[in-house]
């Protein structure tokens, strides 16, 4: 069964699908007129707007919601994995998706916002919904939610709990079935609340989680401010295949880069979505350029304090493709979490464990939270006429189960699993919005007229002749 998962796994992960998300990421940041750095103040400012209905959450929780999603076990143990297998080059190529990303990110985001629609009485929207309604092609749409309720449900919980307990059971040596059944129920009791209890917490618990952390991270880059051009110079030059210690993974380098970075900020995956048709706004693109700005949180700042404090304190491995290790400061330390543990033990010895253990506690449990969601707007999707709640039951309980039985199976199962999940979702919603991409266009374009002529953008999607599109009218 693992050969079965591992060359299923190869295949969705190819060469193929990284030069997609390189090359999407390039195309639209070059549409768009690198909007990423144009509109960067524009996305701080609407990053606050707390306008919400009973329809619709306000930017700022579906922010939240879209962050809870990004920021995960991706940004602790997924960079610690990318170190490992591609070294420290790794880390430039996460840079590079997402930067490049956030312009795919704000494509998806607005394309969420332009074709949601009310169910249930709130507003729901993403990939499947936008599939049928603009590129008319129904078969294509269920796909997707189906694959993405497959993966959000059965694949990818595992991920989050399993590192969520290895994180627990290092730092304070408790058994990974008692954290299994303590954040399943945790999790039980806010999912059954709805999109409304769901947008609450991580609108509370993401700002704290994420501060906290880069707070540890720029407290250690100070304690190590003398090393920051040294560590800068070494990511750039193996990522360049300029360093000779990391010569032999500068392929791995791009691969796990692009591989972890998406895994860890969704960008083009098709997740955000969801979370951005969710939200009560004036204009599509505000909730776009909105999403755009997150890409930079989790990768620019959350995952990039991770890397520092790993390279930083040198509490890291580099496998060798050809056997053995390239660099081996930690032997007998498996890959993951344990790098970033090591390495704020270094400065705080009797901190560190039980703070990145905590840390990754809230990151994982708020993304497992975020999958629901966007499992049971898909789940809504399929159920046109209205969602069955026996159906609604069933879902829950086997996220539920999926997040308890990842804290107890192997790390290398649930991370391939999950990457199967992350990479189909990726090669059909990529393919979707490069050929969708005239709507989110007319979208921005009217935005940037609305703006320059002094007014707060309001969007009506029949005089851009844009069709099905009911809430917009």
């Amino acid at each position: 069964m693992e050969k079965l998962i591992a060359d299923i796994n190869a295949i969705v992960w190819s060469n193929a699908l990284i030069i997609l998300c390189l090359g999407t990421g390039v195309y639209f940041s070059v549409r768009t007129g690198f909007l990423q750095v144009r509109y960067f103040k524009e996305m701080i400012r609407l990053l606050f707007n707390n306008t919400s209905s009973a329809n619709g959450i306000s930017s700022f929780q579906a922010f939240a919601v879209a962050i809870a999603g990004r920021v995960g076990t991706g940004n602790i143990a997924g960079v610690a994995t990318a170190i490992a297998m591609g070294g420290p080059g790794a880390i430039f190529w996460m840079w590079m998706i997402a930067f490049l990303g956030s312009a795919s990110a704000f494509m998806e985001a607005t394309l969420g916002q332009i074709y949601k629609e009310v169910k249930d009485g709130q507003y729901r929207g993403g990939p499947a919904f936008y599939i049928e309604k603009g590129l008319g092609v129904k078969w294509y749409a269920v796909v997707f939610a189906v694959a993405t309720i497959v993966s959000m449900v059965v694949l990818l919980p595992g991920v989050q709990s399993n590192s969520i307990a290895l994180g627990i059971t290092k730092a304070f040596a408790i058994p990974p079935a008692i954290t299994g059944g303590a954040v399943t129920l945790a999790l039980g009791l806010i999912i059954f609340g709805g999109v409304k209890r769901i947008g609450k917490v991580a609108e509370v618990l993401v700002p704290f989680m994420a501060g906290a952390y880069i707070l540890m991270a720029v407290i250690i880059i100070f304690m190590n401010i003398g090393q920051v051009p040294e560590v800068f110079s070494l990511i750039i030059r193996s990522a360049f295949n300029l360093e000779p210690a990391f010569a032999g993974v500068f392929g791995m380098a791009v691969s796990w880069g692009v591989k972890r970075g998406i895994y860890s900020n969704e960008a083009g995956q098709g997740t955000a979505p969801h979370a951005a048709a969710a939200a009560e706004v004036s204009h599509p693109v505000k909730q776009g350029l909105v999403q755009a700005f997150s890409v930079y949180v989790d990768t620019l700042f959350v995952c990039t304090a991770t890397a520092f404090m790993i390279l930083f304190t040198g509490q890291y491995n580099v496998v060798n493709p050809a056997g053995g290790f390239l660099v081996e400061h930690l032997p007998g330390v498996p890959t993951g979490s344990e790098f970033t543990q090591q390495a704020v033990n270094t400065h705080f010895p009797a901190l560190g464990g039980g703070f990145v253990a905590i840390a990754l506690l809230l990151f994982a449990f708020t993304t497992i939270m975020a999958y629901y969601y966007i499992a049971e707007t898909n789940l809504s999707y399929l159920m046109r006429k209205g969602t069955n709640k026996w159906m609604l039951w069933g879902l829950r309980v086997l996220i539920l189960g999926a997040t308890f039985y990842g804290t107890i199976k192997t790390a290398e199962s649930a991370w391939a699993l999950g990457d199967i999940g992350v990479g189909v979702m990726a090669w059909l919603n990529i393919v979707a919005i490069l050929l969708l991409q005239k709507p989110a266009m007319r979208a921005l374009k009217d935005y940037q007229t609305q703006r320059k002529a002094g007014l707060d953008p309001v969007f009506n999607a029949e005089k851009l002749g844009i069709k099905n599109t009911e809430e917009w009218r």
